[in-house]
């Protein structure tokens, strides 16, 4: 444990406990482990394990579990119950209370692996439904031969009436196998077309991930590239502009403090109409932040609208949800048109990076914010994607 930093002496008490719980846990590992060592051994680099351990960053829950492991191998036991409880509780309440842009990293990056894991589990259902659909294809296909082959024979026989009788009972027969496998290939090709779409929604999602990371990174100081995003005129007018949408006049505020402290333009409002009346009003917003739960119209209902007007379907839109980051509630939020997300209580560096990636974009892809009428914008996520990567349907 020499060689740890000591700890920030700013932490708040939260922060504070979890590093000291986890500096303890380190502290287990037997025989004693260096840092440099150990951040091998994890395929960590020593920074971000120190950084760590000091409580300058918030770890992922997994590599507390792993800790947790290293340390019950050396031991030769197993954590209790109420030892991983109680670590996760410490984890639990350091994250909610830390406002770095490390923390923004990890959500971002939680976020990606999530993504990831969806569009690896859909493509592998994907595969398992195509070698299905091909099989029952097989089957159809057989069973037309041996239609084709019966009504061959019959015709050569159909002078005898018990001959009659028999080509009718099998021909029956296998009509019925035949109509029952059509309706299986056509269950899964619906259910086919919905698993590559999902992967394809996932891999979207990915690439938009992997861009607000170098975004949080570039803001963390972690790279020292530098990405400008796109200013086609200068001037206040031309900055871009942030629509802002919440019934929660203290989330409005903390909206506005947020992304105008990062030169953006915002213009807020308190309700799903409004949002509509706004964006009638002003034709230069290049991104949409949502929340999903107000009264009246929610923000389902405010983005079906916003989608259905050639005008405004193109213009990006983030949903702000208090229900959680799941795959079915982020899948109905894409359904409904958004194409990003952030949970409440949001993380100032997230909600950043996410507006920097999709203005940027945005922007990008229109030239300058006039420069194109809306009727000859793609869809809302062509432009999101190389001209390459589209949906592939099933054949």
């Amino acid at each position: 444990m020499g060689n740890l930093q000591p700890l920030n002496p700013d932490l708040n008490n939260e922060c504070r406990a979890f590093a000291e719980a986890l500096r303890s846990l380190f502290a287990g590992l037997r025989p004693t482990v260096s840092m440099r060592r150990y951040s091998a051994r994890r395929h960590l680099s020593p920074g971000a394990l120190s950084r760590y351990l000091s409580g300058q960053r918030i770890p992922p829950w997994q590599f507390v579990q792993d800790l947790l492991t290293d340390v019950g191998a050396d031991r030769g036991s197993v954590a209790t119950l109420d030892t991983i409880e109680l670590l996760r509780s410490l984890h639990s309440a350091a994250q909610k209370t830390s406002a770095s842009v490390g923390h923004a990293l990890q959500q971002l990056q939680f976020q990606l692996a999530e993504a990831d894991r969806l569009s690896r589990r859909s493509a592998a259902h994907s595969d398992v439904l195509g070698e299905a659909l091909l099989d029952k294809n097989h089957r159809i296909a057989d069973l037309e031969l041996r239609l084709n082959q019966l009504e061959s024979d019959w015709a050569h026989e159909r002078a005898r009436a018990d001959e009659i009788a028999l080509y009718t009972g099998d021909r029956e027969d296998l009509l019925r196998e035949k109509r029952a496998l059509e309706e299986e290939v056509a269950r899964l090709t619906a259910e086919l077309g919905e698993a590559r779409r999902r992967q394809f929604t996932a891999e979207t999602r990915c690439e938009l991930l992997e861009r607000q990371l170098l975004v949080a990174e570039q803001q963390a100081g972690e790279d020292m590239l530098r990405i400008e995003p796109p200013a086609p005129a200068t001037g206040p007018a031309c900055r871009p502009r942030v629509l802002v949408v919440d019934d929660q006049p203290a989330n409005l505020v903390a909206f506005e403090a947020v992304l105008a402290a990062a030169d953006w333009d915002v213009l807020a409002v308190a309700s799903g109409p409004d949002a509509l009346k706004a964006l009638l009003q002003h034709d230069d917003i290049a991104v949409i932040v949502l929340d999903v739960q107000m009264p009246g119209m929610d923000g389902y209902a405010t983005a079906a609208q916003i989608k259905s007007r050639a005008h405004t379907r193109d213009i990006p839109i983030i949903f702000v949800t208090a229900i959680g980051d799941d795959p079915e509630n982020s899948l109905r939020g894409y359904d409904a048109g958004a194409v990003d997300f952030i949970v409440k209580p949001f993380e100032p560096w997230v909600l950043r990076a996410k507006v920097t990636v999709l203005t940027g974009m945005y922007l990008n892809y229109r030239g300058t914010p006039r420069s194109m009428p809306a009727s000859q914008l793609a869809s809302t996520t062509d432009w999101l994607l190389p001209a390459t990567r589209q949906p592939h349907q099933p054949s």
